[in-house]
């Protein structure tokens, strides 16, 4: 074998073997069980919350007003959507409600307290149906083969016009399965636009179920 071709596979073994060592360590979230429970005119929150969002093929709808992921909801009776990576708002043609989406600075979620009174972004339907605010949430590692959340805030309008502000916190489920999109939000259910909470001085209501330790991630989508 001659000796240039002997170099390049040991320059290829070193670089394989340095990756493996080098794959970061990512947070496991446990999705959160359903568990509707109405609000009513109040503001609620921080919350952590997260979203089974691990089918390819089914989207999984999430409420604000009940503070949970909904099932077989009737067509104004969800807010956002989740498949995969995928986050659509409730709002645009061919959707019965009024969401929309706003991206703002990155920033801590505790350091906006009044949501814009601004054209919310709405839901485009094609094959994959997108918002193109929450579209790209996440920075995508091209070494690590990792999604990882943009420290964006987002202003959410909901299906029936009131609002709340979220933000991304992880993608990835016990055992490194990709799919548990885990936010951690504040709902403004008397509809105005103030979405500042005297919970947020301390820490943010957790309705996950441990997760146990971190896992490693395996670079799937």
């Amino acid at each position: 074998m001659p000796a240039v071709l002997v170099g390049i596979i040991v320059v290829l073994a070193v670089v394989l073997v340095t990756m493996s060592f080098g794959r970061p360590v990512v947070e496991a979230h446990v999705p959160t069980p359903p568990d509707p429970s109405e609000a009513g005119e109040t503001l609620v929150g921080p919350i952590d919350y997260t979203v089974d969002a691990t089918s390819t093929g089914a989207w999984q709808f999430f409420d604000f007003s009940r503070g949970s992921v909904v099932v077989n909801p009737g067509p104004g009776e969800w807010d956002l959507a989740f498949r995969r990576f995928h986050i659509i708002a409730n709002g645009g043609p061919g959707f019965s409600g009024e969401g929309g989406i706003i991206r703002l600075e990155e920033t801590d979620l505790d350091a906006v307290s009044e949501l814009p009174d601004a054209p919310y972004v709405e839901t485009r339907v094609r094959r994959d149906s997108v918002n193109a605010a929450i579209e790209r949430w996440y920075a995508y590692g091209w070494t690590s083969h990792l999604l990882t959340p943009h420290p964006a805030v987002y202003a959410v309008r909901t299906a029936d016009g009131r609002y709340a502000k979220l933000q991304l916190l992880g993608y990835y489920c016990p055992g490194a399965q990709p799919g548990c999109l885990t936010f951690r939000y504040v709902y403004q259910g008397a509809g105005g636009r103030s979405v500042a909470t005297p919970a947020e001085a301390g820490e943010a209501v957790n309705r996950e179920p441990d997760a146990g330790d971190p896992s490693r991630a395996s670079g799937e989508r």
